[in-house]
């Protein structure tokens, strides 16, 4: 076997290893994505008065959120809201500053076009708020 044969017959190997790697590494980020987006690291309600909706971001523009889950304001839960549920986002918009109920989903990660919090909003209500109590009548 002459030096030029063998030089042919060591590329097409590192050629096949490249391509091998490719396929692989694309299998690996296509398993994780699959992964993040369908498995839900956990899922509940949260309630409290929605204090923050807003659009927000630089590349990727994100429906980000914050509800208030005490009097003093010091327990903060923030979420996301995928722009594809027009109905939750038009919810959001008209319960803003009242007291509310939301069901989400929590992901391992989020991808930045998804939004900035790994929590993310499927459902939301209107409730009466525990700190303001209806007057009662007195006889």
């Amino acid at each position: 076997m002459d030096a030029q044969n063998k030089t042919s017959v060591f590329f097409q190997k590192m050629k096949r290893i490249f391509v091998k790697s490719i396929v692989l590494f694309l299998l690996l980020f296509l398993g994780y994505f699959v992964f993040i987006f369908f498995v839900p690291y956990s899922e509940g309600y949260r309630s409290g008065e929605l204090i923050k909706f807003s659009r927000k971001g630089m590349v990727f523009k994100t429906w980000e959120g914050e509800l208030s889950q005490g009097i003093s304001g010091a327990q903060i839960f923030s979420f996301s809201v995928s722009p594809k549920k027009k109905e939750i986002l038009q919810k959001l918009e008209d319960l803003q500053g009242r007291y509310v109920k939301l069901q989400y989903i929590e992901r391992y990660k989020a991808f930045p076009w998804w939004g900035d919090s790994a929590y993310f909003i499927i459902d939301v209500e209107e409730e009466s708020s525990p700190f303001l109590k209806p007057k009662q009548h007195v006889n």
